[in-house]
């Protein structure tokens, strides 16, 4: 049983590695980006590491107080149909957390676009920027998460930086449950990711 678990937990967490292609965004930057991440089901726990390119568009300078944006925007994917050998009934309950670039305010932030997702809404949590997508996204089918665009305004001196959010398993920035039918019984696999090391995804210089 504990070689089945630990099986269902590394399949689940990888089904999901498609949520985060980021594409789309004329004049982008590409990073690679290493997520460590910890999935947890029927007491066992498994760990493994994630690759995932990001593009994001931002200018690379900015007047002092002057005004600019952010856009991440996700393109098309497709939800694995398995996880190992089992097969993957959905995904739900999609968290992924940016957090507020030092040296700016943040005037507004929105979301636009996409398909396939069910409900997704936005909203800041203390110093992050959080997109959340219900679901559920069922096995096989496309979706096109919506695009991110921040607006801030700079501050008086220095340089504006983004990345994405997350320290640790317990302090995680992409957080998500995948559903894998197990000997035809429903059992959710909740994933917990952090950035290893984080990425720095624009830079912006005030001046």
């Amino acid at each position: 049983m504990i070689k089945t678990s630990s099986r269902l937990l590394a399949g689940a967490a990888l089904a999901i590695v498609p949520l985060l292609g980021l594409a789309g965004v004329a004049s982008a930057d590409t990073q690679s980006v290493n997520y460590s991440c910890q999935g947890k089901a029927a007491g066992t726990t498994s760990t493994l590491s994630l690759q995932q390119n990001v593009d994001s568009s931002a200018p690379a300078t900015v007047a002092p107080g002057g005004s600019l944006t952010i856009t991440l925007a996700p393109g098309l994917n497709t939800v694995p149909t398995k996880a190992g050998s089992f097969t993957v009934s959905s995904v739900k309950n999609l968290t992924l957390a940016v957090p507020v670039p030092a040296n700016a305010t943040v005037n507004s932030f929105s979301l636009s676009g996409g398909s396939g997702f069910g409900t997704a809404s936005v909203a800041q949590v203390g110093n992050n920027i959080v997109t959340s997508v219900t679901g559920p996204i069922n096995g096989g089918a496309q979706f096109q998460l919506p695009a991110l665009t921040l607006n801030l305004t700079a501050g008086a001196s220095g340089v504006i930086t983004t990345t994405l959010a997350g320290t640790s398993f317990t302090d995680a920035g992409l957080k998500f449950t995948t559903t894998v039918s197990v000997f035809g019984f429903p059992i959710d696999a909740p994933t917990t990711c952090f950035p290893s090391p984080a990425p720095t995804l624009t830079s912006t210089t005030i001046g």
